[in-house]
């Protein structure tokens, strides 16, 4: 029994880090597709058909292109920060429960690496620690720019991961669990058990700490795209410029995944349409993504850090305060 526990976790791990790194090349093909929609482009057209094969062009020239190490960097921190960042991507992933159980030649399989009773704080606390990759990344480039983006990416992470912790915490009194396989059992009775209901504002305020936290539009203040250079990133070159763009995506799509567990019911009680409708919403959240960089420019750091201390922390610890009382009474 317990080698085939291994097995089984072994399978889940690979399978994990295969499927969402080859989901981050696909990522990027829909979001330049849905960007030119909204832009009205047609985007990648010409390798393959539709562009489609745009993916394996891209993935070609990162693994071939030469990995370069500029004069006057600190090599082993250089080389270091970009396996951070990916890493801790994947790490989160190990207690995020992708689907319902289900049975394959006998053998009940639950899709999920390790369902471990601190399940939320476990992802937080691996996502916080992410926010080494693109600190060290830029501390260690001999660049000042790279330098000043490395700073205000983690003033901004660190700022909004106590966002995320506060409007996490409301739900949690109301579950008692941080596992998320729990809150998906809470609301497995049907859409008005969502924890939305009882709980808008936290759902709010964590979607909104979910850009933050992936640094996406409009807090991509790591890299801004209207900026001549890329940020924390602008030495690198080849893969490890790759593991930065991986890790990103994969975070994406981990948020995606972690939003429905939370408030939206999840996949339910782990019937086939249930756990359809939680693909749906996956897609949905990462799709908002996109949404989101094509429709809203970016704001300055002054504005990120005003709207963080001063409207949404206060308005998270009012709603725990709120949530507290009720659960009393």
């Amino acid at each position: 029994m317990e080698t085939a526990y291994l097995i089984e976790t072994v399978v889940k791990i690979v399978a994990v880090l295969l499927i969402f790194s080859a989901l981050a090349g696909f990522g990027t093909y829909f979001e330049r597709k849905v960007l030119a929609f909204m832009q009205r482009r047609l985007g990648p057209m010409n390798v393959g058909p539709y562009g489609l094969l745009q993916i394996a062009a891209d993935g070609i020239k990162l693994f071939t292109k030469e990995d370069i190490v500029p004069t006057g960097v600190v090599s082993r921190i250089f080389k270091i920060a970009p396996v951070i960042t990916a890493a801790t991507a994947f790490m989160a992933a190990a207690a995020i429960p992708f689907l319902p159980s289900f049975t394959m030649f006998g053998y009940t399989v639950n899709p999920i690496v390790s369902d471990i009773n601190i399940g939320i704080l476990y992802i937080l606390g691996v996502m916080g620690i992410g926010l080494y990759g693109p600190l060290l990344g830029g501390m260690a480039s001999a660049n000042k720019y790279s330098l000043i983006s490395a700073a205000r990416g983690a003033a901004v992470f660190i700022s909004y991961e106590v966002i995320t912790g506060l409007s996490i915490l409301a739900p949690i009194m109301m579950v008692g669990s941080l596992s998320l396989v729990d809150f998906n059992n809470y609301q497995a009775g049907g859409i008005g058990d969502w924890i939305i209901w009882s709980q808008p504002v936290a759902f709010v305020l964590f979607w909104i700490a979910a850009f933050a936290e992936t640094g996406r539009t409009p807090f991509h203040l790591v890299a801004n795209d209207h900026e001549i250079i890329d940020g924390f990133g602008t030495e690198y070159s080849g893969m490890r410029w790759g593991l930065f763009f991986i890790g990103e995506y994969a975070n994406m799509f981990f948020i995606s995944f972690i939003i429905p567990l939370l408030f939206l019911g999840g996949f339910g009680d782990g019937t086939f349409l249930g756990a359809l409708a939680f693909l749906g919403k996956v897609a949905f959240f990462f799709f908002f993504f996109l949404w989101t960089r094509a429709a809203w420019p970016d704001v300055r750091p002054d504005q990120l850090m005003w709207l963080c201390w001063k409207v949404l922390m206060p308005i998270a610890v009012i709603n725990v305060v709120i949530t507290g009382f009720v659960m009393m009474f």
